[in-house]
């Protein structure tokens, strides 16, 4: 449970006074709820004033604090012109204040004709005449001047005002209390950083305050690494069923070509944790096309030689579909029974494949969330493994492993390649394994970059390309047209595209009912199909070697790991593979970097290094989305800096201090409550 001293912190955000329904709104839409969320809102810059007594062309660019006196207003008679009001300071140095909209009404009420205002915001010169555009304050006589001389800047949405979320942040901190201190003093005073209450005090009133700032991103780096490592200890004290297969089924495989070394190196470790008492915990990563699958069916295989079942859980019923057909393929001629649950099994298929799961006749077991809901019981469940595992969250995976009455072995898989420092804030609890070796066979992909405005000649090359025998991928960012986004959406480009190539293009989102969706790609599998047209629905697991070309429109607007997995569909043949990469007009500097990056490097692990520094690292592991904590305070780069410093912290507390036991850990057992990093250790009983 919650300790009670952070009961005000967790409030309802209603409970703090001025805000009520109208209010609620934009603070949802920001994610803020509670007095904590408001409280770790930090600000993202802010706003340096100067007080002056007179206006300065020099001061030009800087926002200022000046008294002016109004004399004139200038309107014209178009409503898209600006309304300007003539003022001017103590010495009669003209400044014009500019109105754009229709505010001519509000500005002359702000500004009365020979009453003098105090004034802030940021002079600009409009050819020889100074002018200050919306100023952000106007003061009456006898109204307290009040501005601070740094003021900080907050991330809003519509209807909130940075002046309201400031004094919200204030009402947030006057909840937060005064905490026993989690840091390892030695570390503490080495880094001269204030307490953690004081820390937020400081960056709420000045953002630049690096110190305070650091402190923070390290409380949450090292509730992080913490968490993680009691998870880690409790897994570890659990005893599971060590499998130790016979080799029989793993021999009969035939297998198209030899395992890379990659591959095999990883078996042996799967191998070896398997044999052990303890569950394994242990990520695989693998660039796109590495050879992941191949990994997780010995890993399964070797669970029903111990006779134990396997369970495979992907995140899309079209990869969990993909995964069923490649190892029913694979295994056909063996003893294996491999079955598929998805939410579209029903009645007798359904009930037949529950049956053979409970009477252990089912040996492999492929599906999606499905697979471990309530009225699925295995008979004696080995090894589960997770696909795309940054889909999921801690809690689904705990879900599936509560499946078994002895704790399973877990192998989680991930073809989005994870820098070093996320591998050690998100998966700080698991042993890693990297497949760092492409297959034989497997062709670089070609990249090019081009605009959106030479669209007729790609579809003139996409027409030489079927005509030749090939296949190709089109992907699209939307599913039908939106008036609020220019994207190009699926559905009217595989519209234009028929009227070219007639019934040889498919269609394939996501809002598809699944048999549609399937007939559509197995058209595609057979050939019957020369172009596919997709949302990112195919962003993993589609496997179809005799596609050679994908075209991404859009391009600019992807992130680099999405690219990455996209671009991953074509090359699994023989064949020249190309990916062409469709941007905007008129990309910005992000997007041009990203599409630079991806023309110039196959190399995922590298790719993901680079998306780290452009984008969060939520958005990178789909955090969002599943149900894993993220980083609200601490900035990649921060956690980059600090990540070993936090984990050694960590270590030191739980070896040497007395784990959550001593002063220092009854500290850290806040922090873990504090940071909301408590749920992984209440689920896993180690808290």
């Amino acid at each position: 449970m919650r300790p009670d001293i952070l009961n005000p912190l967790f409030a309802e955000v209603e409970a703090l006074k001025g805000v009520g329904p109208a209010l609620m709104k934009p603070l949802r839409k920001l994610g803020l709820e509670r007095a904590v969320d408001i409280l770790f809102h930090l600000p993202v810059t802010w706003i340096d004033r100067k007080a002056v007594p007179l206006l300065d062309p020099q001061d030009a660019g800087k926002v200022i604090v000046v008294e002016v006196t109004p004399a004139d207003y200038r309107a014209t008679g178009s409503a898209r012109a600006p309304f300007r009001v003539q003022a001017q300071d103590r010495a009669g140095q003209r400044i014009s204040l500019v109105y754009f909209g229709r505010s001519s009404g509000w500005a002359r009420k702000l500004f009365p004709l020979g009453e003098p205002r105090t004034i802030s915001g940021k002079l600009e010169l409009y050819g020889q005449e100074m002018q200050m555009i919306h100023p952000d304050h106007v003061i009456a006589p006898g109204e307290p001047v009040d501005l601070p001389a740094r003021e900080p800047v907050y991330r809003l949405s519509e209807g909130l005002a940075n002046r309201r979320m400031g004094q919200l942040a204030e009402q947030a901190l006057s909840r937060a209390p005064d905490l026993a201190e989690w840091i390892e003093p030695g570390l503490l005073a080495r880094r001269q950083w204030p307490g953690w209450r004081d820390a937020l005090a400081r960056v709420h009133a000045d953002p630049a305050d690096t110190l305070a700032r650091e402190r923070l991103a390290y409380d949450e780096i090292f509730a992080n690494q913490l968490a993680l490592m009691l998870v880690r200890a409790s897994s570890r004290r659990r005893r599971g069923l060590p499998l130790v297969g016979d080799g029989r089924l793993r021999a009969a495989l035939k297998l198209p070509y030899a395992p890379t070394g990659a591959q095999r190196r990883t078996i042996a470790e799967i191998e070896g944790d398997l044999a052990q008492a303890t569950p394994m915990v242990r990520l695989l990563q693998g660039d796109v096309g590495a050879g992941k699958t191949l990994v997780a069916l010995m890993a399964l295989l070797a669970a029903v030689e111990a006779g134990t079942q396997g369970a495979l859980l992907a995140p899309t019923e079209i990869l969990a579909r993909q995964h069923y057909e490649t190892l029913s393929r694979q295994l056909a001629g063996l003893p294996v029974n491999v079955a598929i649950l998805t939410g579209r099994e029903k009645g007798r298929a359904r009930e037949s494949v529950l049956m053979g799961l409970a009477d252990g006749s089912i040996h492999i077991l492929i599906g999606t969330h499905a697979i471990f809901q309530q009225g699925v019981s295995y008979k004696r469940l080995g090894l589960a493994v997770i696909d795309e595992q940054h889909r999921f969250g801690v809690a689904q995976r705990m879900m599936l492993a509560a499946k078994a009455e002895v704790p399973p072995h877990l192998l989680v898989m991930t073809a989005t390649p994870i820098p070093r420092t996320l591998t050690l804030s998100h998966y700080g609890e698991m042993d890693v394994s990297r497949l760092d070796e492409m297959p034989p066979g497997r062709q670089p992909i070609e990249t090019r970059v081009m605009s959106d405005a030479r669209l007729d000649e790609i579809v003139d090359a996409l027409g030489r390309h079927m005509a030749g025998g090939g296949q190709a991928y089109w992907v699209c960012p939307l599913v039908e047209e939106s008036e609020i986004s220019d994207q190009a959406a699926a559905e009217a480009r595989a519209a234009d595209l028929r009227q070219r190539f007639g019934d040889r293009v498919g269609l394939v989102h996501g809002r598809m009912k699944g048999p549609e969706k399937d007939a559509v790609m197995a058209a595609f599998q057979r050939g019957d199909i020369g172009v596919l047209v997709a949302t990112t629905v195919i962003e993993v697991g589609v496997d179809v070697p005799n596609a050679t070309l994908i075209v991404i429109e859009g391009a600019d607007r992807f992130g680099l790991a999405q690219l990455h997995q996209l671009r991953g569909r074509v090359g699994r043949g023989e064949g020249r593979s190309i990916c062409l990469l469709l941007r905007g007009r008129t990309p910005g500097e992000t997007a041009r970097a990203r599409l630079a990056l991806m023309r110039e490097t196959n190399d995922g692990f590298r790719i993901a290094e680079e998306d780290l520094k452009l984008r969060g690292a939520g958005e990178i592991l789909g955090t969002r989305q599943s149900g894993e904590a993220e980083m609200r305070l601490a900035d990649p780069e921060q956690v980059s800096q600090l990540i070993d410093t936090a984990t050694a912290d960590a270590r030191l507390l739980v070896d040497r201090d007395g784990g959550l036991e001593g002063d220092r850990g009854r500290a850290a057992r806040v922090a873990l409550y504090l940071f909301e990093r408590d749920a992984a250790v209440g689920l896993l009983r180690s808290g």
